[in-house]
């Protein structure tokens, strides 16, 4: 086996978890996420219900789920960031990697089966709060990780402000998405707006705001 490539059951467990994916989203599609039970997903992916369980966990497991592989993603940046790195560099390296590789994870990837999954999970209440916890979770990890090098109460308010940066930029990427703008016709504006953001972030709004538009010169 070359390392850094999953081994055969690893694969399978993929492939598996893979096709129970699309088999939902056609079942969810076709007659609503609540009109579908977890036996006729089973079924029609030919998969007992106990190995829909033993794979996904739950019903809304199988679409969001995937969210979990990404849920340490920021924590993971801040964990193994260079020496003398900054916490913003190290997460705003990331994100740029992220948009730079048209990730799903950061709202890049206008493939479609990947689209018509976003879509389902936006406009499904129970995925959609499904998500939002994913992400909650995602700023407790990186507030973990931040209060093992400064004040704990300090770093539950930098997770808020990391993660809550990132959900913004994440959220305005699919939306574009979703409204039929290809990734690669925006990725150069997406790159831009993260940048800016981070630097907000990073260097403080400062007078942000004083001069309102409608009144300026």
């Amino acid at each position: 086996m070359t390392q850094g490539q999953p081994g055969l059951r690893e694969r399978k467990k993929l492939q598996t978890r893979r096709k129970l994916m699309q088999v939902a989203v056609e079942l969810f599609e076709e007659r609503g996420y609540d009109k579908v039970s977890v036996a006729e997903i089973a079924a029609a992916a030919d998969v007992s219900k106990m190995t829909v369980f033993n794979y996904c966990g739950s019903k809304e497991d199988i679409l969001v789920g995937a969210l979990e592989d990404h849920v340490d993603d920021v924590a993971r940046a801040v964990r193994e960031r260079a020496p003398g790195e900054s916490v913003v560099h190290a997460v705003r390296r990331q994100f740029l990697a992220y948009v730079d590789a048209s990730e799903p994870a950061v709202g890049m990837c206008d493939d479609p089966f990947v689209l018509r999954l976003r879509r389902l999970i936006v406009e499904t209440p129970v995925l959609l709060a499904r998500a939002r916890e994913i992400a909650h979770r995602s700023e407790r990890l990186l507030a973990e990780e931040l209060a093992a090098v400064g004040d704990p109460a300090m770093a539950h308010i930098v997770a808020g402000q990391i993660i809550g940066l990132r959900y913004s930029l994440v959220a305005l990427n699919q939306r574009r998405l979703l409204a039929g703008e290809p990734a690669a016709s925006f990725a150069g504006e997406a790159r831009a707006l993260a940048q800016r953001a981070f630097d907000t972030l990073e260097f403080g709004l400062g007078d942000y705001g004083a001069v309102r538009p409608d009144t300026a010169g």
